[in-house]
């Protein structure tokens, strides 16, 4: 609801604004689920607004919004587009949200991939990966300490303080999206976590490998996330066309195909349950929760 790219939305989704969005997260917030997301694009060139839709919620207003309406569920963003705003206004705002909803952000970032957002902005798109690198090392530093400390190629600070200061110490977990070899070798080195594009359980095996040799040669050691995307799901035979790529039936089944994540070393699932209006879309989020969820 918060972006319509064809890609993943629902017809209804189209008209879908604030009032079910807030249905929606309340009942993931009811429910249990571990958090909600929201992605990032400023502007969409014409190119490509047909294949991924003009509307795409601001990140930090809309997660802060969801956090008044909440009281547990954590508030990702999936991704924020980093390079595209400066390390210590990032932090101003995250931390901001952090503190309103007690402690509840977890940050993704990742590189983008759209030339004109970033031409528009003044940003060089082809250095994104380097400008990301350093500015999750900037931002890293900016949620650490109330007078951080950072010198690099692209930002320079020390003697400023940023407040307000998180909640979460020493700072908000932050995750890094991206499936390329690069993206998921900055996850391992630079982040807490990784969050898949969408690779499929296959490519997750040999993406998980590659995790695990850099961490072990960069002596990076604790805990670390791995945010996975299975396919569409529908609880119960839904008899309507839900496409070859959603999965459907009976808890069980369901169930014994999101357990295969897990025994890869996936720790969290992005799930997307299939719907035709916000109705169905609320009780599959119930179904999954009660009958799929507890198997897994």
């Amino acid at each position: 609801m918060q972006s319509v790219s064809r890609l993943y939305r629902e017809p209804w989704e189209l008209d879908a604004g604030p009032e079910q969005l807030a249905l929606v997260a309340r009942a993931a917030d009811r429910l249990g689920y571990a958090y909600v997301a929201c992605c990032d694009h400023v502007v969409i060139p014409e190119r490509l607004a047909e294949a991924m839709g003009t509307t795409w919620y601001d990140p930090v207003a809309t997660l802060a919004w969801l956090a008044a309406l909440t009281s547990r569920i954590r508030l990702l963003s999936h991704v924020a587009v980093a390079p595209l705003r400066h390390p210590l206004l990032s932090a101003k705002q995250y931390a901001t949200l952090d503190l309103l909803s007690g402690g509840r952000l977890l940050l993704g970032v990742g590189a983008g991939h759209v030339p004109e957002e970033f031409q528009a902005l003044g940003v060089d798109f082809h250095r994104r990966g380097a400008i990301l690198d350093e500015g999750i090392v900037a931002l890293s530093a900016a949620l650490t300490d109330e007078y951080p400390v950072h010198r690099g190629a692209r930002f320079a600070f020390s003697g400023l303080a940023v407040g307000p200061r998180p909640v979460q110490r020493p700072r908000p977990p932050i995750w890094v999206g991206g499936s390329s070899p690069r993206a998921v070798t900055r996850a391992a080195l630079l982040g807490d976590g990784w969050l898949s594009q969408g690779d499929s359980i296959g490519q997750l095996s040999s993406q998980l490998q590659l995790i695990a040799s850099v961490r072990r040669q960069a002596e990076r050691g604790g805990p670390f996330v791995v945010n996975a995307i299975p396919p569409a799901l529908h609880v119960g035979e839904p008899g309507w066309d839900v496409g070859r790529r959603t999965l459907a039936g009976k808890p069980e089944r369901l169930a014994e195909a999101l357990r295969g994540y897990g025994a890869l070393g996936v720790t969290h699932l992005q799930l997307r349950p299939r719907s035709r209006d916000c109705q169905e879309y609320l009780d599959q989020l119930e179904a999954l929760a009660t009958d799929v969820l507890p198997l897994v």
